[in-house]
């Protein structure tokens, strides 16, 4: 049973579990599992031949595993050869494999995990995987501490697909408001359908999250807990389609899930959950970007920026946050009259340019919104100067996880020296990046935009990998398995907190110390906060 003081733990764990369970099941439905434990130690290119894989996506998988403890991942940048090989956990973890069938079942013939509201119809079965996730999916637990270890962890797996997306479903739709969150209810008092949700609060009972007393239900401090962190799960969540399709992408035509025309939904992602989970989970970093904007605006005037660029300002949030900040707590929100404010809110999405539009009239902030593309600065600064009379070397750059999202390029004038220092698998529909081809199109990315940022500079919240050997010894205490499995196959590219201050370094960009910020604070670092600048 969970405890109040290892909740976090758990999420994780949950995590985890929502990328691993398809990943593998997959793997083992194919024979790539079986082919493993019969030869030990095999490279990525014969798995690659011998079963028609998609080298790139497999490589990640490969890399999942290694995350999970059930393999050794070994890379070598020098000669672009990635060996994996069995390890002590990985005859009991393959031989669980086949225990994930049953929610992989669900998440690839049904709609239960994919959509923010679950359907009433499904609640029946959904009880039938409550009663078997009761029952340790039949594993018989083990009296050795390792193997039990080991199952343990496979059934932590599989209660994420039981808690995950349902949490995230209420979290979404009101279940968590603060009367729900403080009194006892009854399922009649909160669903249309208070007989299929009853069936949902009697597993959350079962795990310790509410109490009941005759019809009444109430969270406990460990379901608060949960509840008060649902944002948590979302951005996990809401890459269910793709995990949907992950045999697609391991061997079939990689392409399917992201080629959609202009206007259609993207089929990789359910976009308005991850927007959502976004949000949340994005509070406490936001916290400390605070304390970076008031110190530089309460600099002396001479040396502060004339504004503000967010790039990918998604629906304005931000840029309008960071504006209140400026004007309630710094000396320039003072000085407004006399020294105004550019803002520019830039996007490579139409929809959210308009969103932001919409909102920033509503919050009556003026500002300038923008089309603009990450991967191509010099545009967006002509834009500006010819149309706005704004210098873009004038204003504080701000972004939030966005750089690792840039559109691929292959590198135009590729260094023959480099050999790269990430632990990363990456991929561009389906074909396996280099490594030391991600760090030259880092260096190509940071480059254009250095002549814009030496001034003021460019402040940047960014999401980060981790090797697979750190995350195996820290499960429990990291979603780094979860980061690096839907970021790898959705052709995004997060690279270690060194590597990002290497690269930048090449182009004379180093982080501010005094704004420099990781968390956690340890080394399986995944996510910071840098002032690079000149």
């Amino acid at each position: 049973m969970t405890t109040t003081t290892n909740f976090r733990q758990r999420i994780f764990q949950h995590l985890d579990g929502l990328v691993t369970a398809p990943v593998v099941y997959s793997l083992f439905q194919k024979g790539i599992l079986q082919y493993l434990l019969e030869h030990k130690e095999v490279t990525l290119s014969q798995l690659t031949s011998e079963f028609k894989a998609n080298e790139g996506y497999l490589n990640i998988a490969l890399r999942v595993l290694a995350s999970q403890g059930m393999l050794d991942y070994n890379l070598d940048n020098t000669t672009n050869t990635v060996v994996v090989k069995t390890n002590s956990k990985s005859s009991l973890s393959f031989s669980l494999a086949p225990v994930y069938e049953e929610v992989v079942d669900v998440l690839k013939e049904k709609d239960w995990f994919t959509s923010v509201q679950i359907q009433p119809e499904s609640y029946h079965d959904l009880n039938m995987l409550f009663e078997w996730y009761k029952n340790n999916c039949h594993i018989q637990l083990s009296d050795t501490t390792e193997e039990r270890a080991i199952q343990e962890q496979f059934l932590a797996h599989i209660e994420g697909y039981l808690v995950g997306p349902i949490i995230v479903s209420l979290g979404m739709t009101g279940m968590f408001h603060k009367y729900f969150m403080e009194t006892s209810f009854s399922p009649e008092e909160f669903h249309k359908h208070p007989d299929v949700f009853k069936i949902i609060l009697d597993f959350f009972t079962h795990l310790g999250w509410f109490t009941r007393k005759n019809n009444n239900y109430q969270f406990t401090e460990l379901g608060l807990s949960f509840a008060k962190r649902a944002s948590a799960y979302g951005v996990t969540v809401s890459y269910l389609p793709m995990f949907k399709n992950v045999d697609t992408l391991l061997f079939g035509n990689p392409n399917l899930l992201r080629d959609t025309a202009v206007g259609e939904d993207e089929i990789h992602v359910n976009r308005e959950m991850n927007v959502w989970g976004s949000g949340g989970a994005h509070t406490t970093y936001f916290k400390v970007i605070d304390e970076i904007i008031i110190e530089l605006f309460n600099k002396p005037i001479n040396e502060q920026p004339k504004g503000i660029l967010d790039m990918g300002c998604g629906n304005g949030a931000f840029l309008q946050h960071i504006f209140e900040v400026i004007e309630r707590q710094t000396i320039r929100g003072k000085m407004l009259d006399e020294y105004p404010l550019f803002l520019v809110g830039a996007d490579y999405n139409q929809a959210a340019l308009k969103v932001t539009r919409a909102n920033l009239i509503k919050a009556d902030i003026w500002a300038k919104v923008i089309w603009g593309d990450i991967g191509n600065p010099e545009l967006l600064a002509s834009d500006l100067q010819e149309n706005y009379n704004i210098d873009l070397k004038d204003l504080l750059n701000v972004r939030t996880f966005l750089d690792h999202n840039r559109i691929w390029e292959q590198p135009k004038n590729p260094s023959k020296d480099r050999i790269s220092t990430s632990s990363g698998a990456f991929a561009h529909r389906g074909a396996w990046i280099k490594n030391n081809e991600v760090e030259d199109n880092l260096f190509e990315h940071l480059e254009k935009w250095s002549k814009y940022v030496h001034k003021f500079g460019l402040l940047i919240i960014e999401l980060h990998t981790i090797p697979p050997q750190i995350t195996a010894a820290n499960l429990g205490n990291t979603a780094a398995t979860a980061y690096d499995a839907t970021h790898g196959f959705s052709d995004q590219y997060i690279v270690e907190i060194d590597v990002l201050h290497k690269i930048a370094a090449e182009v004379g960009l180093f982080p501010d110390p005094l704004y420099y910020k990781k968390f956690p604070n340890t080394n399986y670092a995944t996510v910071s906060i840098n002032l690079l600048r000149g």
